[in-house]
């Protein structure tokens, strides 16, 4: 994803409607000049120019504007929940008579299986109390199962087919229907988790059709061939660039592995390519994604047969994962790798992008009570970490996706998602407010020392991740926690 430094200005997510991603840089003070102002109105597009409107969605926003008594807080949810609605979704009708949800990333006009599964993730809990919101949910997962079936390998796909798109030229088996060709794991996990809280929370099962059944059988023919048993497999990718996590060594395959079980990456969910391929938190990610999976094909589609197949195959990696993950640090006991390759080597770090380390607890692929996890977060947010930056504007976890020194306010976000002691919660807002350069919404990362220093100024996952944790916050009774911040 786009890398440009965006200096704090008056570009805001509601305001970037024009395509193509914003690349001009400002200057640090303009961005607080009409603070005082902006929390005033919000910084949404104007109604006539919101892509999606949902009652259930404004009614929420106005419930909670009633209870926080903290004005940028307020501010900044009213601004953030509905991102993804008002600049992202493109919904309609196909020619099947079934709903159709194109989701962009943001200031990328592409539609991300991972981003956009976790984009209108919080949502699924209004379905039930605004139809048409439940259809644009709907149109999304049948989207998604589509674009699985075009090419399971694939990450990002077009809303039509482009011959002239961004990266057809990259060594791989590109489709105009394809924005991008990294094999990632989650990319296939994400639309089961999903559907999977789709269908348990409206009980509508009208989605799991013979598109589901054939992205099932894609998704398990590609995490088979992934394992490496029978050789290499199918995927590779090449890039010409300047960023070596952007392309793979060894002719496109990347770092070679020895086949025990585990699934391999070749890319990471930050669309990095992984040092080790068996990426443990995706793979923690595939388990429970298959085991939902299972629930589905035995209750709804009534497919035993393949309902098994996804159990066993969530079983071996689950085996693999409770040999090959742990390493016993000398400082924090036993913790999670991040990365692995079944020879031996280990890789210690983490990555701010979901599924990481940390968010394996807010992703329910592990107990947040599991004490290898819990030594694990521990581990991730320290210096032992490589990617951990700690500076006089806040501390969090970042990546090599855009460099040193930037932390990225989804580490934060995770934090907060998974710790179980208020004070640490109160501190994970407190800093997403004071980080946000004056403009209300929250970017892909910005600078450890100077928040008006950041990347993507229309990021709509990271917004709309931010009022998921302040709903939920919200409805969990923690009212009084959120007003005490200052």
């Amino acid at each position: 994803m786009n890398q440009s430094i965006i200096g704090a200005g008056l570009l805001s997510a509601g305001l970037l409607l024009g395509g193509g991603t914003a690349r001009a840089t400002l200057h640090a003070p303009e961005a607080h000049v009409c603070q005082a102002d902006a929390i005033q109105k919000d910084n949404r597009p104007e109604p006539a120019k919101r892509l999606f409107r949902s009652t259930a969605v404004e009614q929420q926003i106005l419930r909670v504007q009633k209870l926080l008594k903290n004005a940028k807080l307020a501010w900044m949810f009213t601004n953030c929940y509905p991102n993804t609605l008002d600049t992202t979704v493109h919904f309609r009708t196909g020619k099947d008579g079934k709903p159709d949800t194109f989701v962009y990333t943001g200031d990328i006009h592409a539609m991300w299986l991972r981003d956009s599964g976790a984009q209108v993730y919080p949502y699924v809990q209004l379905a039930n109390s605004d139809p048409h919101l439940k259809q644009m949910l709907a149109g999304v997962i049948l989207r998604q199962f589509a674009c699985i079936n075009i090419d399971p390998y694939a990450n990002a796909f077009n809303y039509t087919p482009e011959p002239n798109g961004e990266w057809m030229h990259d060594k791989t088996d590109m489709k105009p229907e394809l924005h991008e060709r990294k094999w990632e794991i989650d990319s296939l996990c994400y639309p089961i988790r999903l559907a999977y809280y789709y269908w348990k929370t409206t009980g509508d099962a009208s989605v799991f059709s013979d598109e589901w059944l054939q992205a099932i059988a894609n998704i398990l023919k590609t995490f088979k061939e992934q394992q490496r048993k029978n050789g290499l497999g199918p995927y590779h990718f090449q890039r010409v660039t300047d960023r070596p996590f952007d392309t793979l060594s060894n002719d496109g395959y990347g770092a070679p592995v020895k086949p025990v079980g585990l699934i391999a990456s070749a890319f990471r969910p930050s669309d990095d390519g992984t040092t080790f391929p068996f990426l443990i938190p995706s793979n923690f990610f595939a388990v429970t994604s298959l085991r939902k999976a299972a629930e589905i094909l035995t209750t709804v589609n009534k497919k035993p047969a393949l309902a098994k197949e996804c159990t066993a195959l969530a079983d071996e990696v689950q085996a693999a994962l409770q040999k090959y993950a742990v390493y016993n640090h000398p400082k924090y006991g036993k913790i999670y790798a991040f990365e692995v390759d079944g020879f031996g080597s280990q890789h210690l770090m983490d990555d701010a992008n979901v599924p990481s380390l940390l968010a394996m607890g807010y992703l329910g692929d592990v107990s947040m009570n599991d004490p290898i996890y819990q030594n694990t977060r521990r581990f991730v947010w320290s210096k032992d970490n490589p990617y951990f930056f700690k500076g006089t504007a806040a501390e969090g976890i970042g990546g090599p996706h855009v460099g040193l020194d930037m932390i990225w306010p989804m580490s934060i976000m995770m934090k907060a998602f998974t710790s179980q002691d208020d004070a640490e919660i109160k501190w994970c807002v407190q800093t997403l407010l004071h980080t946000d350069a004056g403009l209300g919404f929250i970017h892909e990362s910005f600078n450890k020392d100077n928040p008006a220093k950041f990347t993507r100024p229309w990021f709509a996952w990271q917004n709309t991740l931010f009022g998921e944790l302040i709903l939920k916050l919200v409805n969990e009774g923690k009212v009084d926690l959120l007003n005490s911040i200052q």
